[in-house]
């Protein structure tokens, strides 16, 4: 199985790109966690970004905050997907790094979730991986299948705590 690469422009985005390798862990596919900032070491995230199909990543979740240039970056030096995560880490919230994130010219395309999106980041990137992989297929489909349930459940009991 190919696997999945978690890059943070900085360490200060280890929170929110916990959530993506803890979803990783749980679907069980392998990943590698790197920090590499666009500005600060532009020269290791490019090699990286370039060398990473050839050390078996399968896609790579970007997560950046404020300028948010490096999942620009490193799409730019690879075709693998490269799935941007804006992080909330400034004064404007977020949107800062979304639009940063969002905003790539034609031809380097950068998948982009949700402020803080790191779940959807790393279920996005299995849904790639399990294009070619039934068993990870399954593993996805059990977990959204539990998830349903889970919602069904909570209904059950809101329903049941407002009947006469």
């Amino acid at each position: 199985m190919k696997k999945i690469a978690i890059v943070m422009g900085s360490d200060s985005d280890l929170p929110v790109a916990e959530k993506a390798a803890q979803t990783l862990k749980e679907l069980e596919v392998p990943f590698e966690v790197h920090v590499y900032s666009a500005h600060r070491t532009p020269d290791e995230a490019a090699e990286f970004a370039a060398s990473a199909r050839e050390k078996d990543f399968g896609a790579i979740i970007a997560f950046a905050g404020k300028a948010a240039h490096l999942a620009g970056a490193l799409a730019a030096r690879t075709c693998l997907p490269v799935i941007g995560v804006p992080v909330k880490s400034s004064t404007l919230d977020g949107i800062d790094a979304l639009l940063a994130t969002v905003q790539m010219p034609a031809g380097i395309p950068v998948a982009t979730v949700a402020i803080d999106g790191a779940v959807n980041a790393a279920l996005l990137s299995c849904q790639m991986l399990a294009i070619e992989d039934a068993a990870l297929a399954e593993r996805l489909a059990a977990r959204r299948a539990a998830d349903a349930r889970k919602v069904l459940e909570k209904d059950a009991a809101i329903s049941a705590s407002f009947r006469d």
